[in-house]
């Protein structure tokens, strides 16, 4: 979105670009606008400001209205729903024969009104780094590992067990 000052200048540089002897569309090219925007921008009834951030939009007509965004927050409210998540609760509704809104309306509903988050008994998922080991020596802490090796037909692979040493990284054990 270019503002009105920038139109404004950009329509003075062209001009004096144009009176210097350069074309108008190398002119415009050179500042980044097409020629028809210049075009736009100098026609007696196009505004100097940009109307797209104040133009008043329509809203869908497939929105939700206050009564079924209700009955989908009360549906999920419910006790034998309040630990569920609309994953599962649009399939025991349509169970009964009932449908309210779809998966992920509801999760679209949810999050709008912050009832998106940990529903049930269990504990909540915690997140822990990834346990790392620390070898200072040899013989410390051993790892393992198993590989498929190509056997003598095609399709046929032999398993190689071996435990590696994660100090020296060598190779303590193995079994094919």
């Amino acid at each position: 979105m270019i503002s009105a000052s920038d139109r404004k200048n950009a329509i003075k540089l062209i001009d004096e670009a144009k009176r210097s002897g350069a074309r108008e569309v190398a002119a415009c090219k050179e500042l980044g606008i097409s020629h028809r925007t210049l075009q736009r921008w100098r026609h007696p009834g196009t505004p100097l400001e940009d109307q797209r951030p104040v133009v008043e939009r329509p809203e869908p007509k497939n929105k939700l209205s206050k009564d079924e965004v209700g009955k989908i927050l009360k549906t999920v409210n419910q006790p034998e729903f309040q630990s569920l998540p609309p994953s599962q609760i649009v399939p025991i509704l349509a169970d009964r024969g009932e449908y309210i809104a779809s998966e992920s309306t509801m999760y679209r509903v949810m999050r709008n009104h912050k009832l998106q988050n940990h529903r049930g008994r269990a504990k909540e998922p915690s997140a822990r780094p990834p346990s790392t080991h620390c070898a200072t020596g040899p013989n410390e802490v051993w790892m393992w590992d198993i590989s498929w090796l190509p056997g003598p037909v095609r399709g046929i692979f032999f398993y190689m067990y071996f435990i590696m040493d994660l100090y020296s990284r060598k190779i303590v054990g193995w079994e094919v």
